[in-house]
């Protein structure tokens, strides 16, 4: 426990290192919010669309921020590879277990941290424009906002490891664009139904965002809140499992 410990203070002081690290993963999330509730001011009443309310809002903004956590795994893993950190590392008693633990505790650190802020700024919006956050609800969110973050640092580690520095984060982007788009982040994809709703449902970001608002909301029946949530679990055990795997092969690759 020690040395993962070490490891993951380790990673937040490059981190800390990286303004862009403030940017994206503390900063954007932030910005995102005031954009969308601005866009959600200048849309008519009588129109009906409620994405935007900051009660729906804080939830998707919430999961998208969790991209950019998965991009700068990505970006972390495979620049301490390229830079054969990482190979100099193996000498030491840390095992693969370790490393890769060290890697998602830090960047779990992370997300946790970018949906407190992400939630608190939520909370003056709301105050602002006079709509009512359900405070417990927000609670709520930041503990079920856990699987989906690791599963998002898996995905990032997995990309980490099986690509260069200049590759990964293109491929990181992709996710980005998808999770945003099909996890119904900004716009409503059940009331848009057909062939799209059908495609977000076949992607787990689209039950990220699901349970996210859902867990603000204090909607918690079995369609809404347990099944999304179960599935979002699922996805971060797997998507975790494969990547602690793949890091173990390549990290055996590079002794041999």
């Amino acid at each position: 426990m020690n040395r993962i410990s070490a490891f993951a203070s380790r990673n937040i002081k490059e981190l800390l290192r990286d303004p862009l690290s403030y940017i994206f993963c503390l900063g954007f999330p932030i910005v995102m919010l005031i954009i969308m509730t601005l866009v959600d001011q200048s849309i008519p009443p009588e129109s009906g669309m409620t994405v935007f309310h900051i009660n729906n809002l804080c939830g998707g903004i919430a999961v998208f921020g969790q991209t950019f956590v998965m991009l700068f795994t990505a970006i972390t893993i495979s620049k301490d590879r390229n830079g054969s950190f990482l190979v100099r590392m193996y000498a030491s008693p840390m095992t693969s277990a370790d490393f890769t633990l060290g890697y998602m505790l830090t960047m779990l650190v992370i997300a946790v941290l970018q949906a407190v802020l992400t939630f608190a700024a939520s909370l003056i919006i709301s105050l602002i424009v006079g709509t009512e956050l359900n405070i417990p609800g927000l609670l709520l969110a930041l503990v079920v906002l856990i699987p989906s973050a690791i599963m998002f640092i898996g995905l990032g580690m997995l990309f980490g490891t099986l690509f260069s520095e200049k590759s990964a984060p293109g491929l990181c982007s992709i996710i980005i664009s998808l999770g945003s788009f099909l996890g119904s982040v900004f716009f409503d994809a059940e009331n848009t139904g057909g062939v799209l709703l059908t495609i977000c449902k076949c992607l787990p970001f689209f039950y990220c965002t699901k349970s996210a608002r859902s867990a603000v909301s204090l909607d918690l029946t079995t369609e809404q809140f347990a099944l999304p949530l179960l599935i979002v679990c699922a996805c971060a055990v797997v998507i975790t499992a494969l990547s602690m795997a793949v890091f173990s092969s390549k990290m055996k690759a590079d002794l041999s």
